[in-house]
């Protein structure tokens, strides 16, 4: 089985799940590589703020879960936890837009990894956000 079927089993589980995690079912897997997962979203109703664009929380929820996948596609393969996270928002994504979610593993230590997740727009690959994720990976 490829890496991305292997990850396309853990995405449909994770989607599948009751928690807030479910937010992902709808989050599509284009590829996946090691330490690089790419996924696109089409922006629904459920996805906007008041302001009818891509809400900021959920943006962090993609930058969050997407680096993880990557992570998972490396030869470690930890999803470690949370140690810091920002994301910088650039541009909106509106009602009806895709936007792919790219994340790529820019070190990997014993302890800790450094991912960088960039959205963009697939019409016109406009930078929608960029997030950096720091996740300790364990002893």
């Amino acid at each position: 089985m490829s890496l991305t079927q292997q990850l396309r089993e853990v995405m449909k589980a994770i989607g599948g799940a009751h928690g807030f995690d479910r937010v992902l079912q709808k989050v599509t897997l284009v590829s996946a590589a090691p330490g690089k997962v790419i996924c696109e979203l089409k922006v629904e109703e459920e996805h906007t703020n008041k302001m009818g664009t891509l809400h900021g929380g959920l943006t962090a929820t993609l930058v969050d879960s997407i680096s993880t996948m990557a992570l998972l596609c490396t030869e470690r393969g930890a999803p470690g936890v949370s140690v810091d996270m920002n994301i910088t928002y650039m541009s909106p994504a509106k009602l009806g837009e895709d936007i792919v979610i790219t994340a790529h593993i820019l070190k990997q230590g014993k302890t800790l990894a450094f991912a960088s997740v960039d959205l963009t727009k697939k019409a016109t690959g406009k930078l929608v956000a960029q997030g950096r994720h720091t996740k300790h990976l364990g002893n």
